[in-house]
């Protein structure tokens, strides 16, 4: 199996629906234990999911914006394990303020929330863990929302993934010499509890069925959990500071892709060339 034995924390798991339920549930498919995290009252959601999962990975308390939670998650592992082969690092986070219109007039406190949340603790959660990644060596995956453009709506979270985007090149640097990878999955929209936080991702969803070349579904993320565990393997030793795209073919397209020629069609009918 893909992950035979493999040790993996994987965070972000909010529901069924998440990408990292489904990035765990294919991660226990292909061999691996697992340990999930939560915080506060979402806490309870995580647990709830983990119910789904068999066997039932534990779920630890970890709030990234507090150092004292990253070391405690550290000796857990520590001491349960002694290694990290995987960390999924599924966390993102914008005050209501940052998104759907607010660029221009969203407060620092609370720009400098959404990059704490949704860049910084990429890089400080992977630190934090680094000498138990050192071991195996490990690898480090982070969810990604293509930030080569500007989205309707998503606003400063669209920097912080821009952001992130950057810190990932700088974390496969440095991690790189203890044999530690570091790459990014850049997703399609999927329908997910953090996809309906942002209220205008309907006006960019259409793309998807327009651009798609393999096209896409919006409410599948089982081909993204998948990408997460091949990255999280051992079957991609020589990868690391990449993003690796996950939406059906969209960021290569320029256009829409033509349309499918009707059963039947010969070239005559399908577009000639012809003068």
């Amino acid at each position: 199996m893909l992950l035979a034995d493999k040790k993996l924390l994987i965070t972000g798991v909010l529901d069924p629906r998440s990408i990292a339920f489904f990035a765990a549930k294919v991660a226990q498919e292909q061999g691996a234990e697992l340990v999930l995290t939560g915080f506060g009252r979402g806490i309870r959601l995580t647990e709830r999911a983990a119910a789904r999962l068999d066997p039932k990975p534990d779920v630890l308390e970890l709030d990234v914006t507090q150092p004292e939670h990253l070391a405690a998650v550290r000796a857990d592992l520590e001491a349960r394990w002694g290694r990290l082969d995987g960390l999924l690092h599924a966390i993102g986070f914008a005050p209501g303020s940052c998104l759907d219109g607010g660029f221009l007039t969203a407060p620092w406190e609370d720009v400098s929330t959404a990059f704490q949340v949704s860049t910084y603790s990429y890089v400080a959660l992977a630190a934090e863990l680094q000498d138990l990644l050192a071991v195996g060596p490990g690898a480090v995956v982070g969810l990604d929302f293509d930030a080569q453009v500007a989205w309707p709506g998503y606003d400063w979270m669209g920097v912080a993934k821009a952001g992130l985007e950057s810190a990932n090149r700088y974390l496969a640097r440095d991690l790189g010499p203890k044999g530690i990878r570091a790459n990014l999955v850049a997703a399609g929209p999927l329908h997910t509890m953090a996809a309906r936080s942002i209220g205008t991702i309907g006006a960019f969803e259409h793309l998807w069925s327009e651009r798609a070349p393999l096209g896409w579904e919006t409410r599948d993320p089982e081909p993204v959990g998948r990408a997460v565990c091949a990255l999280l393997s051992d079957w991609t030793p020589a990868i690391t500071g990449e993003i690796v795209h996950v939406d059906g073919g969209v960021h290569a397209m320029g256009g829409p892709v033509a349309p499918v020629a009707a059963e039947g069609a010969g070239p005559d009918t399908a577009g000639s060339q012809g003068a």
